[in-house]
């Protein structure tokens, strides 16, 4: 079950991830990790060709919901050590924006991790990673590389991952 939430994120309802997926469009938490190493690159994963979005696209290192009960980084670290066996990091909140798609509204919660680091990617969550530098994202935007939100959530927050380096 998903927290159904105002945009102020206080949560008012549940509902079930067909129903927030299946065009109701109720808003509904997510979190995102941006991973960036000392050299000014930003690790992606390759989404497994099992989901039902997308499959095949690179995206942000770590993206999920966040479920009914469950506090924002409690979720950010379940689902870090889920898709890349990610456990020491210290999360940096970049903020948060509405994100919505063709059949849902979700309330983006991004963070960012520094360091040279090694993620472990779980090959049934994810088809593989690896760090880009950010001359090679900037040239693969638009050509269907990549997931439409990470394209957007990228050219919003490049500057913030930037400045942390």
């Amino acid at each position: 079950m998903f927290p159904i939430i105002r945009e102020n994120g206080i949560v008012y309802a549940q509902a079930t991830r067909s129903y927030c997926h299946g065009g109701s469009f109720l808003l509904h938490p997510v979190v995102h990790l941006h991973i960036i190493n000392r050299n000014n690159e930003l690790y992606l994963q390759k989404r497994s060709m099992k989901k039902d979005l997308l499959p095949g696209r690179w995206d942000t290192a770590v993206g999920g919901h966040v479920d009914y009960g469950e506090y924002i980084c409690e979720a950010l670290h379940r689902e870090a050590a889920e898709e890349l066996k990610f456990y020491d990091f210290n999360p940096i909140s970049l903020g948060n924006y509405v994100y919505r798609s063709d059949s849902e509204r979700e309330m983006v919660n991004i963070f960012a991790a520094v360091g040279n680091f090694s993620p472990q990617p779980d090959l049934d969550e994810v088809e593989e990673g690896r760090y880009w530098p950010m001359e090679e994202i900037e040239s693969n935007i638009g050509k269907s590389v990549f997931t439409p939100n990470f394209e957007s959530e990228f050219r919003k927050i490049r500057r913030s991952l930037e400045a942390l380096l």
